[in-house]
């Protein structure tokens, strides 16, 4: 199912952000066209060079960079994309999608969207567990944004909880079922 199709991954600023890479990796492995979008913080934990040697294909990093061929590339990449998947979704990038904030390229992608928008949270159990991101989380289901579930287990900062990023081989899973949904629905 993922043969040919186009997706945006877009990857915030989260120690999780290195199991993006993978999943970029078995997405492209799949056939599918892979577009990364890295927020400023993103790139503190992975290069930018890593995923577009991963995904050959340029790598945006920037609302101002300069094009290399004239469009405007949120519109460009959120029209092409068949979906978008937030690997990891912080709550800052949770937080900002669900009050309507876009101030960098991801936000203002995700904005532009006309396909689904899948997000993988990754953060502290304390942080997940936190009342306003479970709100926020709330917000965005209801207004048909998806979610994978993050698994328990030990996190980045040493405690153990719910909040680690689910597996890169599950959120592929993930996503090949939402294509698979979507095509259903579109009665292809």
């Amino acid at each position: 199912m993922l043969e040919g199709k186009n997706i945006v991954i877009g990857v915030s600023g989260g120690i999780a952000a290195y199991k993006a890479v993978e999943a970029v990796s078995r997405l492209v492995k799949a056939g599918a066209g892979v577009d990364v979008v890295m927020t400023e913080n993103a790139m503190h934990f992975v290069d930018p060079l890593t995923f577009r040697t991963i995904s050959e294909r340029p790598v945006v990093t920037g609302m101002f960079d300069e094009p290399k061929h004239w469009d405007v590339k949120h519109i460009s990449l959120s029209r092409k994309a068949d979906l978008i998947v937030v690997i990891p979704a912080t709550a800052n990038i949770i937080g900002k999608v669900a009050n309507g904030i876009a101030d960098d390229m991801l936000t203002t992608t995700i904005m532009g969207a006309n396909c689904p928008v899948v997000f993988a949270p990754a953060m502290n159990t304390s942080m997940y567990e936190n009342s306003i991101v479970q709100a926020n989380i709330e917000r965005l289901t209801e207004l048909g944004y998806l979610f994978i579930e993050p698994d328990a287990g030990r996190l980045a900062c040493g405690e153990t909880g719910k909040g680690r990023l689910a597996e890169p081989s599950a959120i592929v899973e993930f996503i090949d079922r939402c294509l698979s949904a979507t095509k259903e629905l579109k009665g292809v």
